[in-house]
């Protein structure tokens, strides 16, 4: 008998732990990639806004209602322009999003249970909160607006990481691979709710065709095939007969996503073995991995930004400034986003450490988690996206959502910039504290952590 308790003898988790190397390899990768595409998609927002506020609005207007393929009536495609940007390009970057899921619960980090309960927590408690407030500022009022409950519950993930960049230098590792999986969990969850809830027209048929090309693909791809002539095809049929079904034609994406293989194959076919000391090792070279690679620049710098542009075009002219800002479906998204997202996330989080005996990692401060808790409150893509789904593209409470949507994430912008600033210039310090020291040069070691306020 040692005397020590069990609860002594075992190691406490270390939540937000740097990743392994290949992880965190990884991640560099998509950052950078996500940063370029959240300034590409942040400029077709600007660029939005100005056009539908200027004179030539109307061109504007027209651009988007313009049904490019009006023979496609037959098979549910006379879709507008701006249509096409919502249904198809952002299929794209939900495939994206599913080989980054599958990629992180089969050989990333996630894949070990206690690493992969922070993310899946704070996402579940950064959608329902906002959600809740949603709810409870409109439940008194009635009417359609309630139909909107899921707008607030979504982080953009381009969007967010581009402000990381921003003002991230010498934050640590561990806080941007948690912003970034948040926000792919996130990402699954919404487009969950998507296709149970904002459903309208279900046909059962054409879903259960679209199990052939899903099953062709998923075919080619497991035997290791990347033939464009083959793949897209299959992508664009399953895509089409999803669309016809009622359900949003996204979930396509997300659904070819996860048949791609992530492990590479041993010899004799059989899958490769992840090591359980080293995620990430085993996904090098893999399809999905490759797929990621030539598809995320496409999402991040075409899909994204382009959606943007035909959904970002609040017409503020003539409007009363006034009864928008008091209109309970924007304080409800703004609150939401700004409140609610930060809360759920912060929240959730504290409580898992509290019921769990966890621990921050040692690098991290629960000041430095606050500030990503404000910063997934940057929904745009997504948010505007259940907006349209919610009210209908274009109508009056659409144009609403738009306005909320917009003002939510610059306030959470704005406040996660000074608070990540902050946090950001007192990592800066110590770098260059421990730089002074180290060269010798009489400096005395003012090393100190930055205080965990």
């Amino acid at each position: 008998m040692t005397g020590r308790t069990p609860s002594t003898d075992r190691p406490r988790v270390r939540l937000l732990s740097r990743s392994s190397w290949p992880e965190a390899r990884h991640l560099a990768e998509v950052l950078r990639t996500e940063t370029v595409g959240g300034a590409l998609l942040l400029l077709g927002a600007v660029v939005a806004l100005i056009w539908a506020n200027s004179p030539w609005s109307g061109a504007y207007v027209r651009l988007g209602a313009w049904v490019p393929w009006a023979g496609g009536e037959r098979w549910h495609l006379d879709l507008s322009l701006a249509t096409w940007a919502a249904d198809g390009l952002l299929a794209i970057f939900f495939f994206v999003v599913g080989l980054e899921l599958k990629r992180e619960f089969v050989a990333g980090d996630l894949r070990d249970p206690r690493r992969a309960a922070l993310p899946v927590v704070a996402a579940l408690g950064g959608m329902a909160l906002p959600a809740l407030i949603y709810v409870a500022v409109l439940l008194g009022t009635g009417g359609e607006g309630l139909r909107g409950w899921a707008i607030p519950t979504a982080t953009d993930i381009a969007f967010a990481l581009a402000v990381l960049a921003v003002v991230s230098s010498h934050l640590p590792q561990g806080l941007r691979a948690f912003l970034l999986t948040l926000a792919v969990v996130d990402d699954l969850f919404a487009i969950t709710i998507i296709a149970v809830f904002y459903t309208a027209d279900f046909h059962p048929l054409p879903l259960l065709a679209a199990l052939a090309p899903i099953g062709l693909f998923a075919w080619l791809v497991q035997r290791g095939r990347t033939w464009w002539w083959a793949l897209i095809p299959l992508a664009v049929a399953t895509w089409a007969l999803v669309h016809a079904s009622g359900v949003h034609a996204t979930v396509a994406g997300v659904l070819l996503g996860f048949t791609v293989p992530v492990l590479t194959r041993a010899r004799g076919g059989a899958p490769a073995t992840p090591d359980r000391s080293e995620p990430g090792d085993a996904d090098a070279g893999g399809l999905a991995a490759h797929l990621e690679h030539r598809w995320r620049p496409v999402s991040a710098g075409i899909a994204v930004p382009v959606f943007a542009l035909f959904a970002a075009g609040v017409t503020l002219r003539g409007t009363d400034l006034g009864a928008l800002l008091t209109d309970p479906v924007v304080i409800a998204v703004v609150a939401g986003l700004v409140v609610g997202k930060s809360i759920g996330i912060f929240g959730s989080t504290y409580l898992l450490a509290r019921f769990t005996g966890a621990e921050l990692d040692e690098d991290i401060t629960w000041s430095d988690l606050g500030g990503i808790a404000l910063l997934a409150g940057v929904g745009f893509t997504v948010s505007l996206l259940i907006g349209d789904l919610a009210f209908g593209a274009g109508s009056t409470a659409d144009q609403r959502v738009k306005a909320a949507v917009l003002t939510g994430s610059v306030i959470s912008a704005i406040l996660a910039g000074v608070v990540l600033a902050r946090r950001n210039a007192a990592y800066r310090r110590v770098a260059e504290n421990e730089r002074l020291d180290a060269d010798g040069d009489g400096v005395p070691d003012v090393y100190q952590r930055p205080g965990r306020d």
